[in-house]
């Protein structure tokens, strides 16, 4: 399945004081390359939601491999894990600028009706645009 990798700086306010990355972070640094990742397959959270969607994290795990410090440039590869039904679900691998995985993750989203709150089926258009991806 298709992949997009961001990059980014580590900034002062993401670390502890020994300039260490507190651990609660990469759950964003999570969401930043989810988001690029459907961003890139031409769909974005925003308009997932004017059409009346939401897409909650149901699961997440991580694995901490190695420390990511201040100022550091880290990537972020986000990896859709299977064609997305009811439920999305996303591998990840964070890497530093010398390619050392940093964290190994997985999150799982459901696709849910923001007027019912039930879970629905991944819309057809999404399923269209991963298609195209994969074709690319």
């Amino acid at each position: 399945m298709s992949f997009n990798n961001i990059s980014f700086r580590v900034r002062y306010s993401e670390t502890d004081q020994m300039g260490v990355v507190y651990h609660g972070n990469y759950a964003q640094y999570l969401e930043m390359g989810r988001v690029e990742w459907l961003r890139s397959t031409g769909i974005s959270y925003k308009k997932l939601e004017e059409n009346g969607i939401m897409l909650p994290v149901v699961s997440l795990s991580l694995n901490y491999k190695k420390s990511a410090f201040y100022d550091d440039l880290i990537s972020v590869e986000t990896r859709l894990k299977k064609t997305p039904s009811v439920k999305i679900e996303f591998d990840y691998v964070i890497y530093n600028e010398n390619r050392e995985i940093l964290v190994e993750a997985n999150t799982v989203l459901v696709f849910v009706d923001m007027k019912n709150k039930r879970p629905i089926r991944c819309p057809k258009y999404l399923l269209d645009l991963i298609e195209n991806r994969d074709k690319k």
